[in-house]
């Protein structure tokens, strides 16, 4: 419901018909809805976004909504988030994974804060990169100390 009500917010849609895991996979399904949020995110990012409401033969309309959700990944990455972070497009097409989507859609939320988006976004904040470099010197000096998990009584 975190998921909708930020759509909403957005402007992008008011939410799925139907209740339940089924009906939120019914709704982003078609990956129109994807791809609008990352346009909106980032506009620009899907240039053509596939009508699949008015194709008329199943099979193209299948391949056109697998090419909208591919668009939508692929904007995904390019936004910052890694590989590791997607949903496969059959895991939503199909239903086999659909938390795997919302976690997508969590990290994406989260990469919106990180890159300080100006509307809402849900998730967690995306860490950045902390890199400490130290001196030898300072490497070892860091040999010498007891860790704090050793066991100092030796009649233990």
């Amino acid at each position: 419901s975190e998921i909708i009500a930020w759509f909403s917010d957005l402007g992008i849609s008011s939410g799925p018909d139907n209740r339940g895991m089924d009906g939120f996979q019914e709704w982003l399904k078609d990956g129109t809805i994807l791809c609008a949020l990352i346009n909106t995110l980032a506009p620009g990012t899907v240039k053509k976004i596939h009508n699949t409401k008015t194709v008329k033969m199943q099979a193209l309309r299948m391949n056109k909504e697998y090419e909208n959700i591919s668009f939508f990944l692929d904007g995904c990455t390019k936004y910052g988030l890694n590989k590791s972070d997607l949903f496969q497009t059959v895991d939503l097409y199909e239903g086999c994974n659909v938390p795997q989507a919302q976690m997508t859609i969590f990290k994406l939320g989260g990469m919106a804060k990180k890159k300080d988006f100006a509307g809402p976004a849900i998730g967690v904040k995306i860490a950045s990169k902390n890199e400490r470099n130290f001196t030898d010197e300072q490497l070892r000096g860091g040999q010498s100390i007891i860790g704090l998990q050793v066991k100092m009584n030796p009649e233990n």
